[in-house]
């Protein structure tokens, strides 16, 4: 650690302060704005990859998670299938085709070359009311991907502009009466067409609890600000990880909602090893989402079945019951570069992450 990097750590319990004063702030100007009550819980998140790893991406999710494939349908642009578990939001997996890509700017990375195309690209949050939430923002002067909402029968969606800060876009949906579907207007829908693996223990794993997305230090305050902007989130809590050169954010809307995770470097990435893991990995895949999490049941059990089904991780299980917490990191995916977190928190835990498990999980990324 240099003199520099040592003088930033000193004063990083100043600008945790000077986040919480600007993210009160940024609750305000929100609710000024009239924005409270328009921006409901995770709907959906949209996971774009390359045309020839979708299947094998799709299937992949349903035989290491619980989701099961409940639609799939092709319209002019892409390839999509929805998996979902009761109780969750649900992802959406697509390729995108020849379609000019607006994410691509923020996919570059120097280990991205491959997969160019891949990411998980947009979480979609629910509204009762699109174009009212859609004249606010536009009036606080707020980007989107299109002028318009796009209108299906079924829903009307739109998503802004990919963050400077974290490459993801905020998707909101507002559906509509009668039946669900998320095949746009013109799509074909097929029957889905990919098996899931009959295990057992895949009823274990149930409900995406958290998604992380990795951020570089100089950002992390822009981007917890934006998010919160965008959504009736408020900030809750950062840990900082010193050893590690980390932060691990928290914002969330209620304690049983889904919850966003920014992690940042706490000092400017200088070099791969005086940075540290988290400013390494924005080095190499460039500002992402790092790992989806999914609340597990019989996680020791689980975890020993996934890997009898060869799947790789990046540690051992952390923490214990005794701590209220275990939770672990699968090795990233060929198909979507996205870690599986398995997460298990015991009886009347009253926290979302312990101080321990989070540095040996930061420590276990400079693996990848």
């Amino acid at each position: 650690m240099t003199p520099s990097q040592d003088s930033a750590l000193d004063s990083a319990s100043v600008q945790e302060n000077i986040l919480i004063e600007r993210a009160a702030i940024a609750l305000d100007e929100r609710r000024d704005a009239g924005l409270d009550g328009f921006v409901g819980g995770l709907d959906s998140a949209i996971i774009t990859t390359e045309t020839d790893h979708l299947v094998p991406a799709v299937y992949e999710l349903l035989r290491y998670t619980g989701l099961a494939c409940t639609e799939a349908f092709f319209d002019t642009d892409s390839q999509s299938y929805v998996l979902s578990v009761p109780g969750s939001a649900s992802l959406i997996v697509r390729s995108r085709g020849s379609a000019r890509n607006p994410f691509a700017g923020a996919n570059a990375g120097r280990l991205t070359g491959p997969l160019p195309n891949t990411r998980l690209e947009s979480f979609v949050f629910s509204t009762p009311d699109i174009q009212e939430y859609l004249a606010i923002q536009k009036g606080r002067g707020t980007q989107f991907l299109t002028p318009e909402p796009i209108v299906s029968d079924y829903f009307s969606f739109i998503q802004t502009n990919p963050s400077p800060y974290t490459g993801n876009s905020v998707g909101i949906i507002e559906w509509l009466d009668g039946m669900q579907t998320y095949a746009p207007k013109g799509a074909t829908v097929i029957s889905p067409d990919i098996t899931k693996p009959a295990y057992k223990h895949l009823k274990n794993i149930t409900k995406l609890d958290h998604a992380a997305t990795r951020v570089r230090a100089q950002d992390r305050s822009a981007a917890i600000l934006e998010f919160l902007s965008l959504t009736n989130y408020h900030y809750d809590f950062g840990v900082h990880v010193k050893s590690q050169n980390s932060i691990t954010s928290v914002a969330r809307r209620n304690k049983e909602d889904f919850a966003m995770v920014f992690t940042s470097g706490i000092t400017p990435y200088t070099g791969d090893e005086a940075s540290g893991p988290t400013e390494k990995f924005i080095r190499n895949y460039g500002t992402r989402v790092h790992h989806m999490a999914f609340q597990t049941e019989r996680i020791e059990e689980t975890v020993a079945l996934l890997k009898k089904d060869h799947m790789e991780f990046l540690l051992e299980l952390v923490g214990s019951e005794t701590e209220g917490l275990r939770q672990i990191f699968s090795e990233p995916s060929q198909h979507t570069m996205i870690v599986n977190e398995y997460i298990h928190r015991y009886g009347d835990f009253n926290g979302f992450f312990t101080r321990s498990n989070v540095e040996k999980l930061t420590e276990a990324t400079a693996k990848q």
